[in-house]
């Protein structure tokens, strides 16, 4: 082993390879021996091309989640079976202490290896380095041990004199306080990491100091807006649109349009209309909130809203990108005031075939803010005349009836669109979402359910597809060097590959040519009984393995049209227009849009400029949703601490070695359940044929003449499970339940 002098002059045994220097970075991507790659915990994925495993912490090298790292592919006689690979769960990486994951190989085993590298440098430390955890007292030591919640990051070492003033004489009252810790150094010859004490968060188990532990874990500015920014916003309150402003744009306030959103939301982006024409056609407009009149190129407000890149939805409240002035008032197109907006507007058959389209900046006057519940009722009852009480407040100069026609005509063309779109290849893999209900004063869940996605969700998703699809082809048409698009590149063959010989044989007719023939295959129910739902949520969850995350772009930097292409829509070409209260990508493609009308100022925009904001917002979409999810696991663990133990049905997901996954049926929440913990079970055995995985569990008889129980867990068994809360605060397990005859 190398050796490195100690600060006590005495030698310690290096632990972790010494980097490459740049230069040698260089010549080794150059020559294709090396690969830069993101880190992903026990794994490096290589964008469209391989994952490549990552064996263990010193594999790693100090790289932590989402890093972005230069990795080394070892010899092929060094590949390891990663049993990750095709069973990991949906929004969860390994930790360091999970051990039935990553196995060496054996000559007998019937699997598939992994390539398997080591990092050899760190081009961009992604992860932000801050962490919670807890602080541990040593005794004749200088310093504490800090030990991170998240098990993928290393204990760090953090100086007595950061700790809380009584800490070494009162350590145990700290025992359940939640602390923020940045690490500043990880040396090559330790497993720990040294650090400082940033912040005390709070009581461990308390909402908002774990939400503040998220938040700062993974780098989102949860700031107020300073002074300098707030002097970018109007000062005249109330505002009103200027003169000039107005003389500038198409005027549809009189029009009959209005908003379709959450009940909760306050940050109204978009609007819908529907008027019919005397030739028996359409005239349909979507009228987005016009963000880029408010936000200035280039000013500090800009330059803020392009850093944060979202905002963040967390279950109790929300991190908005903007000030609340704007999110919630100025831009939101609340109902009853006069708004900026860009609309576009088609003229559309019944059918839902486009004869014309028209793109302005204009101005608008919603007559109610509709919720998806009062969309739905209009729906599902066409001819009944709702009274004034049923719904918000409406103005007065459209009728009740005039709204609800005009829902039932979006209704009718929606779902002609939608039907046009899956028979024209399109590919929707549909996850369950759970929701809360809060407490309005101690905002703790009072109830979860899983949400509903129905029909009036679905016609504001056509609305909101045909705009952004229309605005891509726009843009591009005017700046091909420039248009900021997203793209969604196809699933990892590789990974397609095991999925489908694992549904082969599983005995699942699944076609992953294309993604309207995996569309079609998931349609085919499996089974017409009680359960056949639950067995199509799991194939979908196996079906969103393989899948890449859709990612903006600059279309100067990548020069095959081909590789334009959205996946799971199957279109050519797709941006976000739609949502620029929330999105920062959405901001930039309005002023595209408002530069090719000639109706905004001169961009002065750069091919790598546009390149580099559209890499950042990637990023900061991918932080966001892990945050999201963080915060719906937080407060189901807070629900099942304060309502359970929660009994439900389960589906099996996935089958390792030592373990499986579940899907909570009740929930739409899934667990790892695994074997060693599980009470009452005598032994239990794992075998594999093929890609398909089964464990034999071997329960104790409950009588002593009685013989053994055996249990088959297999992908699509049904299992009964109880969640209960864990010891660790906010943390709860699914605990496998004896089965019964019924189950065997």
């Amino acid at each position: 082993a190398v050796k490195s002098k100690n600060k006590r002059g005495g030698s310690k045994k290096q632990v972790f390879e010494s980097y490459m220097t740049s230069e040698e970075v260089s010549h080794g991507l150059k020559r294709g021996e090396l690969i830069q790659v993101q880190s992903n915990s026990c794994q490096a994925l290589c964008d469209d091309t391989w994952d490549i495993f990552l064996d263990g912490i010193v594999a790693r090298n100090r790289a932590l989640n989402g890093d972005i790292v230069v990795v080394q592919v070892l010899p092929r006689e060094q590949w390891k079976v990663n049993l990750l690979t095709t069973q990991k769960k949906a929004e969860h990486t390994p930790s360091y202490d999970v051990d039935d994951q990553c196995k060496p190989i054996s000559k007998h085993q019937n699997t598939t290896l992994t390539d398997t590298g080591t990092v050899v440098y760190i081009v961009e430390k992604k992860h932000s380095r801050a962490v919670t955890g807890f602080l541990k007292f040593l005794p004749d030591k200088r310093f504490a041990m800090f030990s991170p919640v998240d098990h993928r990051v290393p204990r760090i070492n953090v100086p007595l004199d950061d700790c809380p003033e009584n800490f070494s004489s009162r350590h145990g009252d700290y025992n359940t306080t939640l602390f923020i810790c940045r690490i500043t150094d990880w040396a090559g010859d330790s497993y720990f990491a040294e650090g400082r004490l940033a912040k005390t968060l709070g009581q461990a188990g308390e909402i908002e100091p774990e939400t503040e532990g998220i938040l700062t874990e993974y780098g989102i500015d949860f700031s107020e807006f300073s002074d300098q920014v707030l002097d970018c916003l109007p000062k005249n309150l109330p505002w009103t649109i200027p003169p000039e402003e107005m003389r500038k744009r198409r005027d549809l306030r009189n029009e009959c349009i209005f908003t379709v959103d959450p009940a909760t939301a306050r940050d109204l982006d978009d609007a819908l209309s529907c008027k019919q024409l005397p030739d028996g056609n359409f005239e349909v407009g979507v009228h987005i909130a016009d963000v880029s009149y408010f936000v200035e190129q280039d000013n500090i407000l800009d330059a803020v809203a392009s850093q944060r890149a979202t905002s963040v939805y967390l279950v109790q409240k929300v991190i908005p990108m903007l000030p609340r002035l704007l999110c919630e008032e100025l831009c939101s197109l609340n109902p009853l005031t006069d708004r900026l907006t860009f609309s576009v507007i088609w003229k559309i058959t019944p059918e839902g075939k486009i004869l014309s389209e028209w793109f302005g900046r204009s101005v608008i006057r919603s007559c109610v803010k509709l919720a998806y519940d009062h969309a739905q009722s209009m729906i599902e009852a066409p001819d009944k005349m709702f009274a004034a009480e049923e719904l918000p407040p409406v103005d007065p100069v459209h009728p009740i009836d005039e709204i609800h026609q005009a829902v039932l005509n979006l209704h009718s063309i929606a779902k002609n669109l939608r039907a046009q779109r899956f028979s024209g290849g399109a590919l929707r893999l549909d996850q369950s979402k759970l929701s809360f209900m809060l407490d309005k004063e101690t905002m703790m869940p009072q109830g979860c359910y899983v949400y509903q996605y129905r029909d009036s969700n679905k016609l504001v998703e056509e609305f909101m597809l045909l705009a952004n699809i229309a605005t891509a082809h726009h843009i591009y048409r005017r700046f091909p060097e420039l248009a900021l698009l997203r793209r969604h590149p196809p699933p990892k063959a590789k990974m397609v590959d095991e999925l489908q010989e694992l549904c082969d044989q599983l005995g699942i007719n699944i076609d992953f040519s294309s993604a309207g023939a995996l569309q079609k295959s998931l349609n085919n129910t499996l089974g017409d009984d009680e359960y056949s739902s639950a067995r199509k949520e799991v194939l979908t969850h196996m079906c969103s393995r393989p899948m890449q995350m859709a990612l903006y772009f600059c279309t100067g930097v990548l020069k095959e049209e081909q590789v334009f292409k959205h996946y799971a829509l199957n279109v050519p070409l797709y941006t976000h227009f739609t949502s620029p209260i929330r999105r920062y990508a959405d901001i930039i493609v309005h002023r595209l849009l408002a530069s090719s009308l000639n109706c905004g100022p001169h961009l002065g925009l750069s091919t790598e400029e546009v390149e580099k904001q559209a890499s950042h917002c990637n990023n900061k979409k991918t932080v966001s949703k892990r945050v999201q999810e963080l915060s719906t696991e937080l407060f189901f663990g807070v629900f099942v601490k304060e309502c359970g133990p929660l009994d439900s049905e389960a589906m099996v997901m996935g089958v390792l070695d030592q373990s499986f996954d579940v899907l909570v049926l009740r929930y739409g929440v899934q667990k790892r359940i695994y074997c060693k913990s599980v009470g009452g079970l005598d032994s239990f055995q794992h075998r594999k044929v093929g890609k398909k995985s089964e464990l034999t569990l071997v329960w104790t008889p409950e009588e002593q003449e009685k013989l053994p129980v055996e249990q088959i867990i297999s992908v699509f068994t049904l299992v009964e499970v109880q969640l209960k809360a864990d010891s660790v605060p906010m943390k709860y397990s699914a605990v496998l339940k004896r089965p019964d005859n019924s189950r065997l």
